[in-house]
C-alpha cells in the first residue's frame, strides 16, 4: 500500500521544526502540489521552504502568532490566496508548558488553551467553511497528545487543553462526515522534538543526559521521532484512510499516564 497526497494543498501548523516540520517534508515527498507552513517564529522558514521546493512542492511561510484571536482566520485566507485552494490541515503547533491545577493563574491558562484548543479549532472552522463553499472533500489531523487520557500532574493545564481539541476534533468529524470531509487526531507519546529538548535539558534543568536516561525504558530504544508521526498523520490526510474519520489514534510506547513529568 502506498500512502500518497499527490495534487493535495495542504496547510501545516508549527512547520518550521520538529512534528510540523517532518509533517510538511514527507508531504512534499508523498506528492503534495503544494504546502503552506506556519509558525511563530521566521526562524528557518527559508531553510523549510527550499527543502519542500527541492521535493517538488510549491511552498510558502505564513508568520503567525497562535495566541492572537485573528491569527487563524487571516492564516486560511492567505493561504487560500496562495494556492488559490486548501485540501487538508494539519494541527501540528502547541505548547507544553508545565504546571499542576494548584499552581496555574488565568494567564497561564490562556495562553495554553488559545495555542493548544481554540487556534486548532478556528482553523478547523476556517478550512471547513472554505470546503463547504468549494463542495470539496478534505482532511484534517490535529496532532493531541495521550496525556489527554488523564495526564501527569504538572501537565494538567496541557492535558486539559489536548482533551477539549480531542473532543471538538470527534464533534467536528460526526457534524462534517456528510460534507466528505474527515477529521482525524493522534494522540502523541512522548517525542523527541527540539520544543521537548529544550523543555527537559534547560526548562526542566535535567541536562542533556536526559535523552539517553529517557530512551533506556522505551521498548524501541528511542522516544517518538517526527518521521513517525509524520507516516501517520499521511495516511490519515491521504485518500488511502478513507472512510476513517473521527477516529484518535494513541501512538505511544508507554500506556502508563504521565511517564514523563
Amino acid at each position: 500500500m502506498e500512502v500518497r497526497v499527490d495534487n493535495k494543498v495542504l496547510l501545516v501548523t508549527g512547520a518550521v521544526q520538529g512534528l510540523g516540520r517532518g509533517i510538511a517534508v514527507e508531504a512534499a515527498r508523498s506528492g503534495a502540489a503544494a504546502i503552506v507552513l506556519t509558525d511563530r517564529k521566521n526562524q528557518c522558514s527559508e531553510e523549510v521552504v527550499s527543502e519542500i521546493s527541492k521535493l517538488g512542492a510549491k511552498a510558502t511561510f505564513i508568520a503567525a502568532d497562535l495566541t492572537d484571536p485573528d491569527a487563524p482566520a487571516r492564516i486560511v485566507s492567505e493561504a487560500v490566496d496562495a494556492f488559490g485552494r486548501l485540501d487538508g490541515l494539519v494541527n501540528a503547533a502547541g505548547l507544553s508548558d508545565r504546571s499542576s491545577v494548584l499552581e496555574a493563574d488565568p494567564a497561564f491558562f490562556d495562553v495554553l488553551f488559545a495555542v493548544n484548543t481554540r487556534a486548532p479549532m478556528f482553523l478547523m472552522q476556517g478550512l471547513i467553511r472554505h470546503l463547504v463553499e468549494r463542495k470539496a472533500p478534505g482532511a484534517i489531523v490535529n496532532i493531541l497528545s495521550f496525556q489527554a487520557h488523564g495526564g501527569g500532574v504538572n501537565l494538567a493545564i496541557y492535558s486539559a487543553s489536548k482533551a477539549a481539541l480531542s473532543l471538538l476534533t470527534k464533534n467536528a468529524a460526526y457534524a462534517h462526515r456528510n460534507h466528505r470531509i474527515r477529521i482525524c487526531g493522534i494522540n502523541l507519546g512522548w517525542a523527541d522534538t527540539p520544543g521537548e529538548r529544550e523543555m527537559q535539558a534547560v526548562k526542566l534543568g535535567r541536562g542533556e543526559e536526559w535523552l539517553v536516561e529517557a530512551e533506556k525504558g522505551m521498548p524501541w530504544g528511542r522516544l517518538i521521532q517526527p518521521e513517525d508521526v509524520a507516516r501517520l498523520a499521511l495516511f490519515l490526510l491521504s485518500d488511502v484512510s478513507i472512510p476513517m474519520t473521527g477516529a484518535v489514534i494513541d501512538q505511544v510506547q508507554n500506556a502508563v499516564l504521565g511517564v514523563h513529568e
